[in-house]
């Protein structure tokens, strides 16, 4: 596809641009500064930076703010932002059994081991709309200071650990297949991918892409049959490691939040253990338990069905929202030349069927100008 530059519209769009700002620097209103936009909008700011890929809140809040609100946006400026900044060091593997918990949930089970943490969520609250008219006051109603959990109780023993001391489940644990991770940040993944990175780019991926694609192969359009449980939905800390440049062992530089999910499904094919369960998994940046739910199901799936089917390609090449977002994007860019070519072979045509001889388009005929 080829582009002619267009002369006399940088005007126009410095105009834009000047509005733009004028709208948001002379609102009516105060802006909203960092603090409040990482207090305010938090689950906002979380999957700025999942889709983005850089965990830093203010650096999401500025962006969220940049680009008024539009979270696709917000994580186009946060990633332009990262591809800017230098690759100091890369962290030592996480393992997901030290993260300090602030919600679990077992769905799967009435009594796991270790507690269910509720945590901060509006999951059993009735969607009935607020329109606060001034800053609330403490509620009156909410009892003392909950009881602080211990530190046992906020690293709780593993749904799919008693699934594995019964033999219930399918353990991928040991397959070396894909003992490197895939780094998506320096190459692209294609089809057929690795497991590590269909899981890069499900945590990379646009959330309401991601969850379309879940529910597409959960409704069963591609003749791929699940029966999926969700058993257990994790929000916590992990630590963030790197070796020391003098002694070489791992020190904690600091901490991140991420949600983690794993879901069961029942194996019923032809060639599969159908005496136990498989799980997938589902691990991204912040507090999206939306996201993480839609991976760990979409692991199972692209285990199962990707290699056979549209699955993997899908996953892989649609679902990244400044990919998807950036071509539709690119439609309002011009694109004069391109459509002139379309319609001069449309009247060539025309003229084919007519006379047999197509005439070339005047430059005072609609679509004969230049570019």
């Amino acid at each position: 596809m080829g582009y002619s530059g267009a002369r006399g519209g940088l005007e126009a769009i410095l105009a834009a641009e000047d509005l733009v700002r004028r709208a948001r620097d002379h609102a009516p209103v105060a802006w909203a500064d960092t603090e409040q936009i990482v207090a305010r909008f938090r689950l906002a700011v979380d999957r700025v930076m999942g889709e983005a890929g850089l965990f830093d809140e203010d650096t999401a809040a500025a962006a969220f703010r940049q680009a008024e609100g539009d979270p696709l946006e917000a994580s186009h400026l946060l990633r332009a932002y990262r591809s800017t900044l230098p690759r100091l060091a890369v962290g030592e593997p996480v393992d997901p059994d030290d993260m300090l918990i602030l919600r679990r949930i077992v769905p799967a089970f009435r009594e796991p081991d270790g507690p269910q943490l509720l945590g901060r969520t509006t999951d059993y609250t009735g969607r009935l709309l607020e329109k606060p008219t001034a800053r609330p006051e403490a509620d009156e109603h909410v009892a003392g200071t909950p009881k602080p959990r211990t530190d046992e109780q906020r690293r709780p023993r593993r749904f799919l650990d008693l699934l594995r001391d019964l033999g219930l489940a399918v353990d991928h644990r040991g397959e070396a297949e894909d003992a490197e991770p895939f780094d998506l940040t320096r190459k692209p993944a294609r089809p057929p991918a690795p497991r590590s990175a269909a899981l890069a780019a499900m945590a990379r991926a646009e959330t309401g892409a991601l969850v379309s694609l879940w529910y597409r192969s959960i409704l069963g359009p591609d003749g791929n049959l699940h029966e999926v449980t969700l058993g257990e939905v994790r929000h916590g800390r992990l630590p963030l490691r790197v070796k020391h440049p003098h002694t070489g062992n791992p020190v904690a530089v600091g901490n991140f939040r991420v949600t983690e999910a794993e879901a069961i499904e029942d194996l019923n094919g032809a060639e599969e253990d159908r005496s136990r369960f498989d799980v997938g998994y589902g691990l991204c940046f912040g507090h999206n338990e939306r996201k993480a739910i839609a991976m760990a199901n979409l692991d199972i799936a692209n285990r199962r069905f990707g290699k056979s089917g549209p699955l993997e390609q899908l996953l892989l090449l649609t679902t990244d929202g400044l990919d998807s977002g950036g071509f539709l994007e690119h439609l309002k860019l011009p694109h004069y030349v391109t459509f002139r070519s379309m319609v001069e072979r449309k009247r060539a045509l025309q003229a084919a069927a007519g006379t047999g001889e197509g005439p070339a388009p005047r430059q005072s005929e609609p679509f004969g100008g230049q570019c």
